[in-house]
């Protein structure tokens, strides 16, 4: 058993999954290998997603120490940023082989 803040998990990959599973969590990830991106950007490039569960899975990937929130105040109006943690940085490697093998299905195992 592995247990990491407080849930146990079975194995090593379910606590990976626990952290980066999920339908979004991937590909907000995705989206922010290339740099800071604003909660509107985001909407832009992921359009079928709710703004509820954009919210809910940025929130999450906060607690969980991979995105970092900025919030810009200094002039109107409010400006907020998402960008990857060094710990979020981390999981780049494995983003990356997850979106090749997504193309190398596509381009071979699609009908």
């Amino acid at each position: 058993m592995y247990q990491v803040k407080g849930k146990q998990y079975p194995c090593c990959t379910s606590v990976t999954m626990g952290i980066i599973g999920g339908k979004w969590k991937t590909v907000i990830l995705y989206y922010l290998i290339e740099g800071p991106l604003r909660y509107n950007e985001l909407r832009r490039k992921m359009v079928s997603v709710t703004e509820r569960t954009l919210s809910l899975q940025l929130q999450q990937l906060q607690e969980d120490g991979i995105v970092n929130r900025k919030v810009y105040t200094s002039k109107p109006p409010l400006k907020v940023e998402y960008a990857l943690t060094d710990f979020g940085k981390t999981l780049v490697p494995l983003l990356q082989s997850i979106a090749d093998w997504g193309d190398y299905v596509v381009e071979n195992h699609s009908e």
